[in-house]
């Protein structure tokens, strides 16, 4: 199977002059989803913890809605990528046959080639979870998720999803050069080992875009946390999910945009609806993957 990570050679220019180096970089391998003998999606993807990433992209975009609908699973190298074979349980076969979708998909993507407006924005369960947590914690979650990004420590180029538990030594972490796929493999690595994702907090190194939040509100996690800044079709899209979304996080505190009441010490209230005016582009219908 392909690495997920290689050596090449590069050119390092600086003001003294030139030097040669080896850099360590990503793969980037096309993987196709390949349901009872048809493709549903390809996507452009880091080739590691590839069981992970097909069950997890199976859940996360409606494909199955229990591990044990996916009868059969197999591994298949190509010359032009890999696919992920899977055999579905009859009435899971029936209902993705009434769905079908094809798309290609670049690095991460997680929209592209959806049949309709109203596909890209589902209906989406409410996530009624009511632990808290301490602002403590969410810090702690962020702050442990760099020490355990075994590939991009190497590379410095591979998004993460992480899934901490207050009290637990280290995160469940998944990598991936599209944040859409990290994430998806971390779905997949949670239904496996069949953990409750109301036990911890899903943290992000990304930036949050919609999608990240309806894979999460699809987990059922109840608290999202990035490092990044969210869209404000994203923070809307956590409110109706019942999600609180933490973002901008970095060593020196964080902000709450939905949901604070699962956070102690947070403030009593607050309208996400109002911050979702401040990200809005104006003007402008352009978006990227």
């Amino acid at each position: 199977m392909n690495d997920p990570l290689h050596s090449v050679p590069a050119i390092r220019c600086i003001a003294s002059g030139e030097q040669s180096i080896v850099r360590i970089v990503p793969e980037e391998t096309p993987v196709a989803l390949v349901y009872d003998g048809s493709t549903h999606a390809v996507m452009m993807a880091t080739p590691s913890d590839l069981e992970d990433f097909a069950l997890g992209f199976s859940m996360a975009e409606g494909k199955v809605d229990r591990a044990d609908e996916i009868a059969e699973f197999e591994i298949v190298e190509q010359p032009s990528g890999i696919e992920l074979r899977m055999w579905l349980t009859p009435n899971a076969g029936r209902r993705i046959a009434a769905r079908r979708r094809a798309l290609l998909g670049p690095t991460g993507c997680g929209l592209c080639g959806v049949e309709s407006l109203d596909a890209a924005l589902p209906m989406l369960p409410v996530v009624a979870a009511t632990r808290t947590f301490t602002r403590r914690e969410i810090s702690i979650a962020v702050a442990s998720v760099a020490s355990s990004q075994v590939l991009n420590r190497e590379a410095h180029a591979l998004h993460a999803a992480a899934f901490c538990r207050p009290g637990r030594m280290a995160p469940l972490v998944r990598e991936d050069v599209g944040r859409h796929n990290a994430l998806d493999k971390l779905v997949g690595a949670m239904t496996r080992q069949a953990l409750a994702p109301s036990d911890g907090i899903v943290v992000l190194t990304s930036r949050v875009s919609v999608e990240m939040v309806q894979k999460t509100a699809v987990l059922g996690a109840s608290v999202l946390a990035a490092v990044s800044v969210p869209t404000a079709l994203a923070i809307r899209t956590a409110n109706d999910c019942g999600i609180t979304l933490v973002a901008v996080a970095r060593a020196d505190g964080f902000e709450v945009f939905t949901h604070p009441d699962r956070l102690l010490d947070g403030p009593d209230r607050y309208d996400p609806l109002v911050l979702a005016g401040r990200f809005q582009r104006r003007g402008s219908t352009h978006a990227t993957c």
